[in-house]
């Protein structure tokens, strides 16, 4: 289990590094990291809808609408259209969307109300927040292609490093009810590879104006949210009696399983390198 953990990542690790420096080559449209983007989030969003107990899951291809179309939103940008389309705006659209969908099936009460809210978390965990994530390769700055990776590789390594420390000298469950496996030991482990991650970066590439000390905040706090990220996967797992979203991805479980972390930890980095 392990090799084979550390064998994927490596080569997820080398896909996401290739996406990044090719796509660059196609700027300011980055079709590569679109079609990325898209398949990723059909994939987590099919694992997501079906974690969901059936009587309360929600119209699978009306989640796929709303998912699709946070992850299209960012790509806007090089046609000015993201200036006068905004996420809330958007969301607040599907929103009666959702409603106007089981309005035009509704045939019983007990359900209804439930799959809207389904709705909205799918499209609102797997949409709304990784198109923040994705609004990064679009800030004004020389090196958004850095602060992607970064916002993508500060998480993953404290992923990293809460795995293998958690695994030496974990004893004492930080969140026994959610992830009983995951420990504090494992969680300063994180922390701590997330800051030199961090650290290390800035060194070489100037997307921190505030040089070191910004950095290690930067891996303390984009460390803190993929880990929330991690915990928030885990307890729509538990409460949909799983214990991994699929089987796709060996030694990982699923592609929710893959980007949990990122989706919390996206979000903060946008608004941290925003300004």
């Amino acid at each position: 289990m392990l090799k084979t953990r550390l064998l994927l990542g490596t080569i997820m690790a080398a896909a996401a590094g290739g996406v990044l420096y090719f796509d660059s080559f196609f700027a300011p449209y980055f079709p590569i990291l679109l079609l990325l983007a898209l398949g990723v989030g059909v994939l987590a969003t099919r694992e997501l809808v079906s974690l969901i107990p059936a009587e309360n899951r929600p119209r699978k291809w009306v989640c796929l609408t709303g998912v699709v179309l946070f992850v299209l939103l960012p790509f806007l940008h090089p046609f000015s259209i993201l200036e006068r389309v905004s996420s809330g705006g958007v969301f607040a659209a599907f929103t009666v969307v959702a409603l106007l969908v089981e309005m035009a099936r509704y045939r019983e009460p007990g359900r209804c109300v439930t799959r809207v809210a389904h709705t909205l978390l799918v499209v609102a965990y797997l949409g709304l927040l990784p198109s923040y994530f994705l609004k990064i390769r679009w800030l004004a700055s020389d090196y958004t292609v850095w602060m992607l990776a970064l916002a993508i590789f500060v998480p993953k390594c404290c992923d990293i490093g809460a795995y293998a420390v958690g695994r030496i000298f974990g004893k004492h469950p930080c969140a026994p009810l959610l992830s009983p496996k995951k420990t504090w030991e494992g969680l300063a482990g994180g922390i701590v590879f997330a800051i030199v991650t961090a650290v290390i970066a800035g060194q070489f590439v100037p997307v921190f104006r505030h040089g070191i000390l910004e950095a290690a905040a930067f891996g303390l706090v984009v460390g803190l949210a993929g880990i929330l990220g991690d915990l928030a996967e885990s307890m729509i797992k538990r409460d949909g009696l799983a214990k991994d979203a699929s089987k796709a991805v060996p030694g990982f479980g699923g592609v929710l399983d893959v980007i949990d972390s990122i989706l919390f930890a996206g979000p903060v980095a946008y608004f941290w390198f925003r300004g």
